[in-house]
């Protein structure tokens, strides 16, 4: 089931999010999630019209997937790019997809027209998944963040909605 995050889900969610964060490089951010930050993000989104969703099965939350505003300013209110995380045990079982779906009509009905993925170079798993979801690879800009001590590249990838 695709359903709105409550602050019930924040633990859950930090329990797949924050390894991530401190494992690899699929987020060049090394800064962990907290009940705080959760908070202030799903917040700022609400508040500028946008959603944050979880995939919950049998009562565990398998991953979630929101979206805000590509880049600031009004020439950009139609673009908007998208956060998708899952837990090692939601891999190839189409919650990604459903994430995706759920982000993806909720921007549209909301009047976006595109749908931005910035993914890591090193993460070639995202760049076939958003792939097979319909995106397009736009653009390729290396060492745009650096995590781990290293240089990282970033992926950009486009799907008009």
């Amino acid at each position: 089931m695709i359903r709105p995050v409550t602050p019930a889900d924040f633990a859950a969610v930090m329990a797949f999010w924050n390894p991530m964060i401190r494992e690899t490089t699929v987020t060049f951010s090394s800064e962990e999630k907290t009940p705080e930050t959760l908070t202030e993000m799903v917040t700022a989104r609400r508040a500028a019209g946008h959603e944050f969703f979880v995939a919950e099965r049998a009562g565990v939350v398998l991953g979630l997937a929101t979206y805000a505003q590509f880049r600031g300013g009004n020439g950009y209110t139609h673009a908007m790019e998208h956060t998708i995380i899952l837990s090692p045990a939601a891999h190839g079982q189409g919650v990604g997809r459903a994430l995706m779906r759920a982000v993806e009509d909720h921007a549209r009905a909301a009047g976006a027209h595109v749908m931005i993925a910035g993914v890591s170079a090193e993460n070639d798993a995202g760049v076939a998944f958003h792939a097979a979801l319909g995106y397009v690879e736009t653009g390729r800009m290396p060492e745009l963040g650096r995590k781990f001590g290293r240089w990282l590249g970033l992926v950009l990838m486009q799907k008009s909605l």
